[in-house]
């Protein structure tokens, strides 16, 4: 590693100080203002948030600091088309707040599992998508986001990786696992905040240095390292070379992002990402009605426009100002930059920090970037230890007190936080150079399947558990062949190009998750009409057809509900007769919400009115047509960007 400007002014150390103070006041303020001694209340924020907070928690969920490295570095490779993965959720933020999150509402769940599990019965499909939710999560989310922000980390400050990270998590879990979900919504929408203000200014700085867009454009198809030999062999120039369509969205359907892939394979990904995802689909289910989730939804829909211009194009001009170090093709100069033989895209954006902020925004900067990592991992340990509480836990202890399962969500972070770490080193050298084309490939070896789930779940009552269940397990089994046989064979890299037969690796993996997205719903259709289909009885508000009826639902697990209501009458009589916890205990309790005053004993009606209200999805109608009109607008803009970069 070459030696860098460390962090090392009084300017830049204050701005970092002071913004890590004030994300810990923002957090403890949520822990102090809010109820999180309750389930509804650690995990869905007491369903009381109002849209922009919903709209800030989605967009900063979604853009952790694996998007300023990944898409940035991505695009320095390639040029725009990156962008397009952006654009993309445009549209899937206003299908998720006008057609996935009123069914689930409807349906008075907690967790993505747990509505499937209504709407099939039986547990092998919940435990089956949350043991998967839960490795997809470990496997691409935490672990690339610890590693983007330890490389920024390292370039930065100069300290050791793992120190670096662990130093991170320590401060990310001390919020999360005391403060629950409105604390991580609350320091979202702070951290948005900051995280699109610095980025704008260093987009600003960076288009001065290069000249304008005219130049940038111009300049961008000039970047071409020095070095481009080594030793007697001469490299392939269309290594070094950037791409002659690198101003377009739309490429050739053999290209590097195929537009038929861009399109329809993206799109099933985007499908299962922004709609049955737990990260996502928590922050809208937290939301106090409907207006407000939908208006959420398309505040983030804007929010998306920017990455393209606040992330997409600095990591071009990145590597017009540093195109021996960016753009480094020669494996041993590579090694000696960045501490990766297969290329250094990766530090374009956090070299463009480094090197043109002035002092004082370099440190705004760099604590932007760990927020962004900070809130991507909160919310990703907050959703993972829902999953597993919710999901898991209850198939091991049958009845739980609601205390003993805030515990053993808690308790499940820390493990969560072991395994991403000891994950990291496999990252580090499984990023062919492109971090960002790791992530969305093993999304799309194992995230089709769930999305043709959850789509035929939702809009085809005809489909049931068997053929949920087989179509779920035939998918995996598709996409994990062809992910473990990729990872065994290696990526390869432009110049040493890996060696995996054409038949496995050949296909775009956008195309393959179209494949794997066609075979799975094929198989849960064909299983689904051979075996018998549910009664309508249980499926009342579950699906789309059946949306707006009255009557009464029978759910699938009734029985165990009922055992269920059963065991917590016995349990609250227990609780009566306890006695008064002493000083040290009771701060404890208060430090991890466990110790909310007991509030009085529902009667069953006052109960089930409750329940009404918790599923009511009705709206005023003058906020319904005005997000509505908004809506339709966030659509045009979707399809006027990509018409325009096309």
């Amino acid at each position: 590693m070459e030696s860098l400007i460390r962090i090392n002014n009084p300017a830049d150390i204050s701005v970092i100080v002071i913004y890590f103070v004030l994300v810990l006041a923002v957090g403890l303020w949520a822990m102090y203002s809010t109820n999180r001694g309750t389930v509804g209340g650690f995990f869905l924020a007491g369903r009381s948030m109002v849209w922009w907070p919903i709209g800030a928690s989605l967009f900063a969920s979604n853009i952790g600091s694996g998007h300023f490295v990944g898409i940035a570095g991505t695009a320095a490779a390639g040029g725009i088309a990156i962008g397009g993965f952006e654009w993309n959720a445009l549209i899937f933020v206003v299908i998720l707040g006008w057609l996935f999150v009123p069914i689930y509402v409807k349906a008075g769940v907690v967790t993505m599992p747990e509505y499937l599990k209504k709407r099939f019965g039986g547990k092998r499909i919940q435990v089956y998508l949350s043991v998967l939710s839960l490795i997809l999560y470990i496997f691409t989310k935490i672990s690339a986001d610890i590693f983007s922000g330890a490389i920024f980390i390292q370039l930065a400050i100069g300290l050791n990786l793992y120190v670096a990270i662990i130093i991170l998590l320590a401060i990310t879990a001390l919020y999360t696992i005391t403060g629950g979900l409105a604390a991580v919504i609350y320091t979202d929408t702070l951290q948005t905040f900051i995280m699109v203000v610095g980025s704008i200014i260093l987009t600003g700085f960076a288009f001065t240095e290069v000249g304008g867009y005219e130049a940038f454009m111009q300049k961008y198809m000039e970047a071409i390292p020095s070095n481009i030999s080594y030793g007697d062999t001469q490299v392939d120039p269309k290594c070094y070379t950037p791409r002659s369509d690198a101003f377009h969205i739309f490429r050739d359907p053999a290209g590097d992002l195929p537009w038929p892939g861009l399109v329809f394979g993206l799109s099933i990904i985007a499908l299962w990402y922004w709609c049955t995802d737990q990260v996502i689909v928590q922050r809208c289910l937290s939301g106090k009605n409907m207006s407000h989730v939908k208006a959420g939804c398309i505040l983030c829909g804007y929010l998306k426009l920017l990455p393209m211009f606040i992330i997409v194009m600095p990591g071009m001009i990145s590597r017009i100002l540093y195109p021996d170090v960016v753009a480094c093709v020669v494996p041993e100069i590579c090694q000696r930059y960045c501490g990766t033989a297969v290329g250094c895209t990766n530090i374009a954006y956090p070299k463009l920090v480094v090197e043109l902020m002035p002092n004082g925004l370099r440190g705004l900067m760099l604590s932007v970037m760990l927020a962004s990592l900070m809130s991507s991992l909160t919310s990703i340990f907050n959703s993972a230890s829902t999953l597993f509480t919710m999901d898991i836990y209850t198939k091991i202890r049958t009845r739980p007190s609601e205390k003993e399962l805030m515990l053993a969500g808690r308790a499940f972070m820390l493990v969560l936080i072991g395994i991403s770490i000891a994950w990291v080193p496999v990252v580090q050298s499984a990023q062919s150079g492109q971090l960002f084309d790791y992530i969305q490939s093993v999304t799309s070896y194992l995230g089709p399947p769930i999305a043709a789930v959850f789509l035929l779940g939702v809009f085809c009552k005809r489909v049931n558990e068997q053929g949920a269940f087989w179509g779920l397990i035939i998918g995996l089994l598709a996409g994990l062949g062809r992910m473990i046989s990729e990872f065994a064979y290696g990526t390869g890299s432009c110049v040493v190009p890996s060696n995996c037969p054409f038949i496995i690796c050949g296909i775009h993996y956008l195309y393959f998750a179209i494949i794997l997205f066609g075979v799975s719903a094929i198989v849960i259709l064909a299983v689904s009409f051979m075996t018998k289909p549910i009664p309508d009885v249980h499926l009342y508000r579950l699906c789309w057809s059946l949306r707006n009826s009255k009557e009464e639902r029978i759910d699938l697990d009734a029985e165990e509900e009922q055992d269920r209501s059963d065991e917590k009458d016995d349990e609250s009589v227990n609780e009566e007769n306890q006695e008064d916890p002493g000083c040290c205990r009771k701060a404890y309790n208060w430090f991890c919400g466990l110790d909310q005053q007991k509030g009085p004993k529902l009667s069953k009606e006052e109960e089930e009115a409750l329940k009404k209200k918790l599923m009511d999805t009705s709206e005023v109608p003058l906020w319904r047509n005005i997000v509505n009109v908004n809506g339709i607008i966030l659509l045009t803009v979707a399809v006027f960007c990509h018409a325009y970069f096309a």
